[in-house]
């Protein structure tokens, strides 16, 4: 599952004290001497104060709890730093607002921050409603190194004033020589995209919305349970740490004072950084033969010519099996990839005793040591080559093929969906992509997560690529390509997007790159000739029964 990130509950929070009617701005006299620096809503009857940073304290200043917006609407949960529910229901829409002003604001600096508040360089710290982060260029930036203002002057004063992007004062008057300052420490976060941050006693952690967690350097370290607010090993059942709310953490953001943005753009047929479910980070070895390209002096004469080629496994009958559908649906594209870990449903704690093949040796040998580790995790088990797509005789606008599906979709292991082509692309309608519409590939889930997008089925295709996650390295193979789209990736740049070349392009590819592989090669093949390289297709899918032909191979 996706879980939205703080920036749209931001907007639903803008928007709820923007239609905010109530004439009750202010709590009654005597009550409090607190003035917000900022607009809050106001909980007379709990003495509360919410912030659209998601902040809830009382009429003192004192952070007591969380707001927890409900998606798509205007209400909101109140619950304090333990996660249990205070208020289960506040509308917002009708909740009066308590008029913040940032010239009278109680700014007084707070003690030293804790470990959880850090920067890559120094920096002083201003604790308010929310946490600020004053630099000597006269940024100031949230807790997570986002600017969200400017340091100006004070006219005739030592002191100096916040003013947000837009020039609105933020808060007045701050006294830089008493703030505490946070020496930096030079961390810098590499990003794919906008990700949660949670730094603790434990450690440092950047949680993507896929839950994939990982290091401040970009290495894979577990993944984020957003129902129980846990932070878990690789192994999914070790908890690193726990948090009140992870939606609720500051964001790393593209453009962040300590962030290296390192996201991909996306060419037509390559697919976005995805982080796979089915395995663990193992970094790629600069040294092995994967990222050398083998002699073309070995390579078959190219298949380009011939008809799609089926598998050498592949049962003739001269036609195509029945497929029954089951109902259920909808539309969305495919994308390709070949990691070589072991699939996710090798594991046990996935399986549910449906195990897909597992294999060592190359991807040869077939393994049911269940409980043995990732090559991708430094251990023995790998995806099988046997699990390449193939056709069968008779039958060439059918073809079956194993896949990463979305859990959105109701995925589970040995599940199996119907994709049919519409010709049109997810990035590009090309005229490779266009001699795809009727076409239809039978795909067996072996692989399920909630990384993978609603309508998104990552194909398994030696040389799709091998994104972040890559358990190649001890192939013996050549090059596997662009990380994230590979071969067909390298051969749009290097044809300069001219899909008629695309396909002669990726036959010699794939018979360079899998020259000492023969079944790797086929398969690799089968995006050049029954795809006829057309990258990123669009489908419209529906779960049907599994046919025989894909059963033998799961």
């Amino acid at each position: 599952m996706k879980y939205p990130l703080l920036r749209s509950l931001l907007t639903l929070g803008a928007l709820a004290l923007a239609c905010s009617c109530s004439d009750d701005k202010s709590p009654n006299s005597g009550e409090s001497s607190f003035v917000p620096c900022e607009d809050a809503w106001y909980l007379k009857d709990y003495s509360l104060l919410m912030y659209q940073d998601l902040k809830v304290t009382d009429l003192s200043g004192n952070e007591v709890g969380k707001l927890v917006p409900v998606q798509g609407t205007l209400v909101a949960i109140v619950k304090d730093l333990s996660g249990n529910t205070i208020i289960p229901q506040v509308d917002l829409a009708t909740t009066p607002v308590l008029t913040g002003d940032p010239t009278k604001c109680n700014a007084n600096p707070k003690p030293q921050p804790s470990t959880a508040i850090s920067s890559c360089i120094d920096a002083w710290y201003l604790a308010a409603t929310k946490n600020y982060l004053l630099y000597a260029d006269l940024t100031v930036t949230d807790e997570a190194g986002t600017q969200v203002g400017t340091i100006v002057a004070s006219s005739g004063s030592s002191l100096v004033n916040i003013v947000d992007l837009s020039g609105k004062p933020i808060i007045n008057n701050i006294d830089l020589s008493k703030l505490p300052l946070i020496t930096g420490d030079g961390v810098r976060y590499k990003i794919l995209e906008p990700a949660f941050h949670l730094k603790d006693a434990t450690g440092d952690y950047v949680i993507y919305q896929n839950t994939v967690v990982t290091k401040p350097d970009g290495t894979p370290i577990g993944y984020a349970d957003f129902a129980t607010n846990s932070i878990k090993y690789i192994d999914q059942v070790t908890v690193l740490t726990t948090t009140s709310n992870i939606l609720t953490l500051p964001i790393l953001a593209p453009g962040g004072k300590c962030v290296d943005y390192a996201g991909v753009v996306a060419s037509s047929s390559s697919t976005n950084p995805v982080y796979s479910s089915s395995s663990v980070y193992n970094p790629p070895n600069p040294n092995s033969s994967s990222a050398t390209p083998k002699s073309s002096s070995s390579k078959p004469k190219s298949s380009s010519s011939a008809p799609p080629p089926s598998s050498s496994s592949a049962p003739v009958t001269n036609q195509c099996p029945t497929i029954k559908t089951k109902g259920g649906g909808g539309s969305g594209w495919a994308t390709r990839y070949w990691d070589c870990c072991k699939p996710h449903c090798s594991w046990p704690e996935h399986a549910g005793g449906n195990y897909s093949k597992q294999c060592t040796n190359k991807g040869k040998t077939e393994n049911t040591n269940w409980g043995d580790g990732s090559i991708c995790s430094g251990g023995s088990q790998m995806t099988c080559t046997s699990q390449i797509p193939f056709t069968i005789d008779g039958c060439t606008e059918m073809a079956f093929a194993f896949a990463a599906v979305p859990a959105a979709n109701g995925g589970q292991c040995g599940k199996c969906f119907q994709l049919t082509f519409t010709g049109t692309g997810k990035y590009s309608n090309d005229a490779n992509i266009k001699r795809l519409k009727g076409k239809k590939l039978i795909i067996m889930a072996t692989n399920v997560g909630g990384d993978v997008q609603q309508g998104q089925f990552d194909i398994m295709i030696p040389g799709g690529g091998v994104g972040i996650f890559n358990g190649c390295s001890s192939m013996g193979w050549g090059s596997q390509g662009a990380q994230y789209g590979g071969l067909l990736s390298d051969c749009e740049t290097e044809t300069k997007y001219a899909a008629g070349k695309y396909k002669s392009c990726l036959t010699e590819k794939c018979n360079k790159s899998f020259a000492n592989d023969e079944q790797a090669r086929k398969g690799c093949l089968f995006l050049a000739d029954w795809m006829g390289a057309a990258g990123n297709p669009e489908h419209n899918y529906v779960e049907v029964e599994c046919p025989q032909v894909l059963k033998d191979k799961y």
